[in-house]
């Protein structure tokens, strides 16, 4: 097992990583604080992981369970008000634990409603998808959509621990597998150039899960969320190149429909964007545009947005984006393979050709 540790001063917590854990008890009771504990899961992760799970948390503690509908459109205020009126109506306390158990779409809800029930109660991350084992899980932030916007509403609310059993990738569907590639190459594109060489090395042994191949992954890419994350928890600053794609990928999620594209198939589209536009803009060089967006199509992602999605739609869905400021739309763009860095105001007509290119994106 390795352990990643983010450090947050009194809220600084482990994320634990290797095979077996979810029939670990060892390492999952200390996390545990008081003698109710409720494990939220989703129609798709309970049936498989859910028993397994429940057995390792009986004993003298009284052990709730909530299956959600499985989807991205149900990360929604209807959605966390189930959990809480479950909550209340078995009377959980202020000593409970939640526990999510499934993707980022679970934990995400799970630790919003951690955050908000009874003015925060304790919650760990069991995540059983690659997208949230190596992004979404660590770093403390929830929140649910919104008609208008993705992760609209929400709060910075970190976990007791995280716990990943990289076995459950091996029930993982090959196009859910493929969507969490999409922030493991954000990763390495923002703060590690060496790690895309690994990447584009390792592909193959990537693609058949190869154990310890998985393992070195998954470690890298908490690695690199803890540390970012440990020096800015609240996005006020360094922080926000975690987004990389994200302004760019969440109008495509909000155009065509929460879950008709995935949210990691969506990112790898905005990111090749997000890289045009760094081209365009004379931070990218038209070598480390194309190998970018060779690496994602490599990894089986999507490498430019729907055609149906008009510049002027992109522009309207982008001013909803969390980054906004004084009414300015503001990107992460690379400035170079390896760094990323927050622009303020990009010129208009760049954009427009960033968003005009379809296809051609990155056959600079």
């Amino acid at each position: 097992m390795e352990v990643v540790n983010l450090d947050l001063g009194a809220e600084s917590y482990p994320v634990y990583i290797g095979s077996g854990l979810m029939a670990d008890g060892a390492i999952l009771h200390p996390h545990i604080k008081g003698q109710q504990v409720c494990v939220v899961s989703n129609t798709t992760v309970g049936p498989i992981y859910g028993e397994k799970l429940r057995q390792q948390l009986g004993g003298d503690r009284a052990v709730d369970y909530i299956e959600l509908p499985d989807g991205e459109e149900y990360k929604t205020l209807d959605s966390l008000n189930k959990i809480i009126t479950h909550l209340l109506e078995n009377r959980h306390e202020r000593s409970t634990t939640l526990i999510a158990l499934g993707g980022g779409v679970v934990g995400d809800i799970t630790g919003f409603a951690a955050a908000c029930y009874l003015r925060g109660v304790n919650f760990l991350q069991f995540p059983t998808t690659l997208l949230a084992q190596v992004d979404s899980s660590v770093g403390g932030k929830t929140g649910v959509n919104h008609p208008l916007g993705k992760n609209l509403i929400g709060a910075f609310k970190q976990p007791e621990c995280v716990l990943i059993d990289i076995d459950t990738l091996t029930t993982l569907p090959d196009r859910e597998l493929r969507a969490g590639m999409a922030e493991v190459i954000k990763h390495a594109a923002i703060r590690d150039i060496e790690f895309i060489s690994w990447l584009e090395e390792n592909l193959d042994r990537i693609q058949s899960l190869e154990p310890v191949t998985m393992s070195a992954l998954v470690k890298r890419n908490c690695q690199i969320k803890a540390a970012i994350v440990s020096a800015d928890e609240k996005e006020k600053g360094t922080r926000a190149i975690l987004n990389l794609g994200h302004t760019f990928g969440h109008a495509i999620e909000n155009a065509m429909g929460y879950g008709v594209w995935l949210h990691g198939e969506a990112v790898a589209a905005g990111s090749v964007m997000a890289a045009d536009l760094s081209f365009r803009m004379g931070m990218l060089t038209s070598g480390e545009c194309k190998r970018f967006k060779a690496l994602i199509a490599a990894a089986g992602l999507p490498v430019c947005p729907p055609a149906e999605i008009t510049p002027e739609q992109f522009v309207d869905l982008m001013k909803m984006d969390k980054k906004a400021s004084g009414g300015e739309m503001r990107f992460v763009l690379l400035n170079g393979l390896g760094t990323a860095t927050l622009v303020d105001r990009v010129d208009s007509d760049l954009l427009r050709q960033t968003l005009s290119a379809g296809d051609t994106l990155c056959e600079c």
